[in-house]
């Protein structure tokens, strides 16, 4: 995605899974990170499914490809900028960077999990997010790429456009038209205003087309047959807003049990109630055709599906190597979810307008259908840790 403008189960405002005990932290200042005793790592069971289970192959080259995608990143000059300035003491880019590198050696290395968990407890210390309440507590939700058929050009059917970025969008004056302001009502009045000529291609239905404002990307299935993928440009200064909690203010649907088919069911059903709610959604976000790639996160390398972790980059050290523990949602195998939990190595390769402070993450569950059944219904609670090498 991707630059991700946060979770789609944080709009709906979806109720929260099982949630964990919280590590007890110790108080210290203000920091968003703190160190946890050799004690506490003990107790974190680094359980990843890097090797699969019978029957099931592990995804160890995934996370090798994510490893390398964040050292890409750690090599550039956007990361030396972003830790130059990094709050934490001792977290600094040649140590995220050497640890990441001894990292992926152990993966390549080990034999089996136990193996792996004896080398990274005996070489890593754990720094763990205070999380909202200062007590290692983290809300996760999650988000994805989705695939919607679209064209090139308009016509009766393909109506509902997305755009490029205003050339002069840094001179805009601010505060930044709203989407009212910008689209219309309807959604299709851009074409009369300052977004003329900036179509990039056109959706034949409303919804999706405004799905992809919130997951910041999508790959587009073309009419001869081509998949474009579209990202993330830049978006207007106004704040996030919940469409699924505004629906749930104005009584049209419960917040118990609000989810992504539950709102786009409620939307199929009523349709004229678009033009009522997407216009509060005030910010307007402007993407590119970003040729064929994978999805995008802000440290401008791919994410990739279940390895990839978006959060707050005041506060959390971009392209570092983590650990999360949280329930996940998986196909139950009739028609539904259910939550398991998980214990997870991922890199923080992304960051999303409605993902602040040191209480929030949003995972990027992968591309398509699938993808998005699952981000759909993702928010629980867990724990958030980063991995660094012993100094």
């Amino acid at each position: 995605m991707i630059n991700t403008l946060g979770s789609f189960a944080l709009s709906l405002g979806i109720v929260l899974a099982q949630i964990p005990s919280p590590t007890r932290l110790t108080p210290n200042s203000n920091l968003a990170l703190q160190p946890i005793r050799e004690a506490q790592e003990q107790q974190l069971g680094l359980d990843d499914r890097l090797w699969g289970s019978p029957g099931q192959r592990g995804d160890k080259q995934a996370l090798l490809t994510s490893i390398d995608n964040s050292l890409q990143f750690l090599r550039s000059s956007k990361a030396a900028a972003a830790y130059a300035k990094y709050p934490v003491p001792g977290i600094t880019l040649d140590r995220v960077r050497r640890s990441l590198v001894r990292f992926r050696q152990l993966v390549v290395n080990s034999n089996s999990p136990e193996e792996l968990q004896a080398a990274v407890a005996r070489e890593f210390v754990f720094y763990q997010s205070v999380g909202h309440d200062r007590r290692g507590t983290v809300t996760f939700t999650g988000y994805y790429e989705p695939i919607y058929q679209a064209s090139l050009t308009p016509d009766e059917t393909y109506r509902y456009p997305i755009y490029r970025r205003p050339p002069d969008f840094e001179s805009w004056q601010r505060p930044h038209p709203t989407r009212l302001e910008l689209e219309g009502k309807d959604g299709l009045q851009g074409s009369t205003g300052r977004l003329r000529g900036l179509e990039l291609a056109w959706l034949s239905d409303r919804l999706e087309a405004f799905l992809i404002h919130i997951q910041g990307s999508a790959r587009l299935q073309l009419p001869d047959g081509r998949i474009m993928s579209v990202g993330y440009a830049g978006k207007t200064d106004h704040p996030y807003l919940s469409v699924g909690r505004e629906l749930a203010k104005d009584g049209k649907l419960p917040l118990s049990g609000l989810s992504m088919p539950v709102m786009i069911d409620y939307f199929r059903r009523y349709p004229q109630e678009l033009s009522v709610y997407l216009p509060r959604y005030r910010p307007f976000i402007f993407f590119r055709d970003s040729g064929g790639s994978p999805a995008i996160g802000s440290t401008n390398v791919p994410v990739t599906a279940e390895r990839s972790i978006a959060t707050d980059k005041n506060l959390m050290p971009p392209g570092a190597l983590a650990f999360i523990r949280t329930p996940l949602p998986f196909p139950n195998g009739r028609g539904g979810m259910e939550f398991r939990q998980v214990s997870r190595f991922v890199l923080d390769q992304d960051a999303g307008s409605a993902i602040k402070g040191p209480g929030r993450v949003d995972v990027f569950m992968g591309t398509g259908q699938l993808a998005g059944d699952r981000a759909g219904v993702m928010k629980s609670r867990g724990q958030l840790y980063y991995l660094l090498l012993k100094e």
